[in-house]
């Protein structure tokens, strides 16, 4: 079924469900290992109609796995068995070694990314009730990726043009696997942009934003959704940049008071978030869960365009018990 997610995006707020990112913890459901699912598009597929299965989350959300785009650049993977893959090591080092980087294919041949497509595109065939979003990176953290986290930080001062050219290549790059996602039939793409909620407002506005709105310009319309997803603590600093980004919905993390961004982000677009993933999801428990789930609601039900989500991707080793206490709480503070 083909959603028309300009429709449904302007629903969700009134829709009475909460939209957390939760993907990982389905392989608990089939018995799996974090490194099987992340190697094979069957079992993820199979989690993620589980997931829609056994709650009513607004959206079937994919894989938030944000190593994938990194691995087609020819980044080092550390895959272990029960943890979510991560990017060590460095692939460039400078200006020359960036423009001497080419732009990955997408799909068979290009690390996992067509394992990844595969799995959202499974899923989108088996799930009818709600859209499916698929999970890619934003280009300023893929560019930390590529040059490393903390060297993309002091980049964006001491050596800017660096970063430039490293911008514009892993932005071709979400570009083409963000429309490969559309050609796959899913509704929409989840773009975590992380690491520019680190930056101070003007060098997000100048390092993030434009390569951003580029993307969601590329392939957003009245069937596809983009929805920006960011976890950094200076978001609350710089929402007038972030809501001009063009994204039909924005997803924030538990580092910041939802409440203010709600504040400060115009009415007329979702704003979804933030009950922790660590404290709550992976280390709280049932009681705690309901307790701040109600906290949350009661704290931004007055503002007509708040969604209840996850603060972020949910960990793999979350107990069911937490995220069932999560939708059972959202059942009952929703409605209020």
């Amino acid at each position: 079924m083909q959603f028309n997610m300009k429709e449904w995006v302007q629903s969700l707020p009134k829709s009475g469900k909460p939209m957390p990112l939760l993907s990982f913890p389905s392989a608990q459901l089939l018995g799996a290992t974090v490194y099987q699912f992340t190697h094979s598009a069957e079992l993820q597929a199979e989690g993620i109609v589980r997931v829609a299965e056994r709650t009513n989350a607004a959206a079937a959300v994919c894989m938030m796995d944000l190593s994938v785009e990194a691995e087609a650049f020819g980044c080092t993977v550390k895959a272990e068995e029960n943890e979510v893959p991560t990017i060590t090591g460095i692939l460039i080092s400078d200006e020359d070694e960036a423009n001497a980087l080419a732009v990955p294919e997408i799909g068979e041949g290009c690390g996992r990314t067509g394992l990844y497509l595969d799995a959202a595109r499974m899923a989108k065939s088996r799930i009818a009730d709600r859209p499916t979003l698929a999970g890619i990176i934003g280009p300023f953290s893929l560019a930390g990726r590529l040059m490393d986290v903390s060297e993309a930080l002091v980049n964006c001062i001491a050596d800017e043009d660096f970063v430039h050219v490293a911008l514009k290549k892993t932005t071709a790059f979400l570009k083409e696997y963000a429309k490969a996602y559309k050609a796959a039939g899913v509704d929409g793409i989840v773009m975590a942009e992380p690491l520019a909620g680190l930056l101070s407002p003007a060098l997000e506005a100048e390092f993030s934003a434009p390569y951003v709105k580029e993307i969601i310009d590329a392939v957003q319309d009245d069937h596809f959704a983009v929805i920006y997803h960011n976890c950094g603590p200076n978001t609350p600093l710089m929402t007038e940049s972030l809501y001009q980004n063009g994204a039909a919905a924005y997803h924030f993390g538990d580092a910041v008071s939802l409440k203010e961004i709600l504040e400060k982000m115009p009415g007329d677009r979702p704003v979804c978030g933030n009950i922790s993933p660590s404290n709550d999801f992976l280390n709280g428990t049932p009681e705690k869960m309901t307790e701040d789930v109600n906290a949350l609601c009661s704290e931004c039900k007055a503002h007509p365009n708040f969604v209840l989500s996850s603060g972020c991707d949910i960990p793999p080793a979350s107990p069911w018990e937490n995220i069932d206490a999560f939708f059972a709480a959202a059942e009952t503070c929703l409605e209020k």
